[in-house]
């Protein structure tokens, strides 16, 4: 069936004037002008073919034509609040869908999300291995990909696009390339098609590998990695990323502010 068009401000600015019966005071309740509360009130009334004041030696009175409609409008001001809030239930909620490349999971998230877990014990998280799944498809929540900013989302870079040159203590002295330049004159022995693969492949032995720093620190802390020179400045960085309204939910914002001060 089809809905009636409702001019929803109108009715918002006369539930106001209502209440107060005056239009100044509505207008200081709605942070709008007097004479842009005696503008809706004329532009409903002309809606409904109807007048909803008079004005009197008392001031400001409802018509019995604007008192009848009152409760009904206030009842489904509150219907609209409530349904407000249960949207809003959602994004309260400690349930996470989140898309991250499996070797950042593996390396940097997981450990992280223990102490975050043990702080958060109702948390349920359910991973998405695409990092470049669809936001609305997948149901994301948030998203962490290697990229070079965050694009046409929000975003915070987790830490600076630094990278270091590592191989495993004994490895095999050769390269691995999966996609940063390696040193001028050198020659990939293995070639993979992502940073997990060359991660992978450092961690056995294969060779040396050119990787995020964040992808690292823990393997270079423990000693399953070691540096070869100093770190140096790459394009791309872990971003942790959403749409503008899974930005601003209350979860997610808790989340991001964790994992940055982690």
């Amino acid at each position: 069936m089809k809905r009636t068009h409702l001019p929803l401000n109108a009715l918002r600015v006369f539930d106001a004037a209502a209440r107060h019966l005056s239009f100044t005071r509505a207008a200081d309740e709605l942070a709008v002008t007097p004479a842009a509360v005696g503008q809706q009130i004329r532009a409903l009334e002309d809606h409904l073919g109807t007048v909803l004041f008079r004005r009197t030696s008392k001031g400001l009175e409802l018509t019995e034509e604007g008192s009848a409609g009152l409760e009904s409008l206030r009842d489904g001001f509150l219907k609209f609040e409530e349904s407000v809030q249960a949207m809003q239930a959602g994004q309260a909620s400690d349930r996470f869908t989140i898309a991250v490349p499996r070797e950042f999971y593996a390396q940097w998230l997981a450990p992280r999300l223990v102490r975050y877990a043990a702080e958060q014990p109702h948390a349920r998280f359910t991973f998405v291995a695409d990092e470049l799944a669809d936001f609305t498809v997948a149901n994301l929540d948030c998203a962490i990909r290697l990229a070079d900013g965050p694009g046409d989302l929000e975003g915070i870079e987790l830490a600076p696009a630094t990278r270091l040159t590592v191989a495993a203590p004994g490895g095999l002295d050769r390269w691995i390339s999966w996609g940063p330049v390696l040193p001028e004159g050198v020659e990939a022995h293995v070639v993979v098609s992502n940073a997990g693969q060359a991660l992978s492949s450092a961690l056995a032995g294969l060779g040396r590998a050119v990787l995020p720093e964040l992808l690292v620190t823990d393997a270079v802390a423990d000693g399953r990695l070691e540096m070869l020179g100093p770190p140096s400045l790459g394009k791309r960085a872990y971003w942790l990323v959403a749409p503008l309204p899974q930005w601003r939910q209350k979860k997610v914002r808790a989340l991001v502010a964790f994992l940055t001060d982690s």
